[in-house]
């Protein structure tokens, strides 16, 4: 093996550790909501803050981090975010109240949304040519960290007698990305200062930038609900803690799979609409299955899952591809993420009040459908053809910069 192909090996490993970091910990407090309810006395709004609360952080930090990257550099932006999550999972080994719980989850959210903002452009770097490939990959290494702390935290619980420690023992494999980072320096710095100044403000001025915002955050609406509530869902038909967690770290690994797997299969393919409407599709009929309580429950988690990691890791390609220089990629993908996570972190707060509003799952799912089945339209306007127009004047770039159409 060549060397240089041992420091692209290298790297990817590295991105996959990284990402494990990035819903670990969102993901561990699911299945230990009721000790958590238990030991504050949170109700079901106060409980959807946990996830609503990083989301919105991560959705925050995706537009700043980007400035702050251009200012410090995407090393030191990204170990600064890695050392946030470590201290967050670390702070609630002692988490004795609601409060310092909820702050560890905002600090958790900020650490996580600085490392979002910058390892796109970072991975667009290290494989130009292979950029839907990279952030399947990462994506589905992202979503596996979330089937990890589902899996995990009950397990840790259960094993130590206390909930903090499947909350906290998160902070580990955060201070272990963050010492493998260190020795990539020259690999994640290199070319960074080039194509571009880490400036969103023009996206606010671009309605293809907006459609990507709400598509985004609709995609991740849905996931961040199961999040918060599949756990329960199950619980609340007599499930034990650990089943009804496994069943959310079922969905999550559905998702690293499709994640993987979709945007490998759609390589070299620029019309991502077909793919993406598949994925909605399976949405769809996963929300469908739960609200109609279909047999072979794991199944429907499993079409859930596929739906929304092939979507989540779609979406990302779609931003990466309207703009062809890779930090001016970043940036956008970084807006589209950044409000994108703001819009995503309501649907936890929102289906959590429907389900107190009416009693019991039936209407979160109705809900959920009805978003899946809107954005199926929505996603006809992401014709490759209208890149060039769609971003006429973004960055400063003219219409006919990026690739020309097939």
């Amino acid at each position: 093996m060549s060397s240089a192909a041992r420091r692209n090996l290298g790297f990817a490993a590295l991105v996959v550790l990284i990402a494990l970091n990035l819903r670990a910990f969102l993901a561990s407090t699911s299945p230990l909501l009721g000790e958590i309810q238990a030991a504050t006395g949170l109700g079901l709004r106060g409980l959807s803050l946990l996830t609503m609360l990083p989301m919105f952080a991560m959705g925050v930090m995706a537009l700043a981090g980007v400035s702050w990257g251009a200012r410090i550099g995407t090393h030191a932006g990204v170990l600064g975010g890695l050392a946030a999550i470590a201290a967050a999972c670390a702070m609630r080994l002692w988490a004795g109240s609601a409060w310092v719980l909820l702050f560890s989850a905002a600090l958790a959210g900020v650490g996580v949304g600085l490392v979002q903002a910058l390892m796109p452009a970072a991975i667009k770097r290290g494989y130009p040519d292979h950029t839907g490939m990279a952030m399947g990959l990462y994506s589905a290494a992202l979503m596996g960290g979330g089937g990890l702390g589902a899996l995990g935290a009950p397990w840790i619980a259960q094993a130590s007698g206390q909930w903090h420690f499947g909350l906290a023992a998160w902070a580990v494999p955060a201070v272990l990305a963050a010492l493998a980072w260190l020795t990539q320096r020259e690999r994640s710095s290199a070319g960074e200062a080039s194509g571009g100044h880490g400036d969103w403000r023009p996206c606010l001025r671009n309605r293809r930038a907006w459609t990507l915002v709400l598509y985004f955050g609709l995609i991740n609406g849905g996931y961040s609900s199961l999040v918060a509530w599949l756990p329960q869902y199950f619980a609340a038909q007599g499930w034990s803690r650990a089943s009804a967690g496994s069943m959310l770290a079922l969905m999550t690994l559905a998702q690293l799979a499709s994640a993987l797997v979709v945007p490998a299969l759609a390589h070299g393919r620029r019309d991502l609409r077909p793919w993406l409407m598949a994925m909605l599709v399976l949405q769809l009929a996963g929300f469908l299955a739960l609200l109609f309580k279909a047999p072979m429950p794991a199944l429907v988690i499993v079409v859930l899952g596929l739906g929304l990691g092939g979507s989540f890791a779609l979406s990302l390609a779609l931003a990466l591809d309207h703009v062809p220089d890779p930090q001016q990629a970043g940036t956008l993908a970084a807006f589209m993420q950044g409000l994108g996570f703001m819009l995503a972190a309501a649907s936890p707060w929102m289906t959590g009040w429907v389900r107190e509003a009416f009693g019991g799952f039936d209407p979160v799912w109705i809900y959920l459908a009805a978003v899946a089945a809107m954005m199926l339209p929505l996603s006809l306007c992401f014709g490759p053809r209208g890149y060039a127009a769609a971003g006429a004047g973004l960055f400063a770039a003219r219409a006919g910069r990026g690739r020309p159409p097939p």
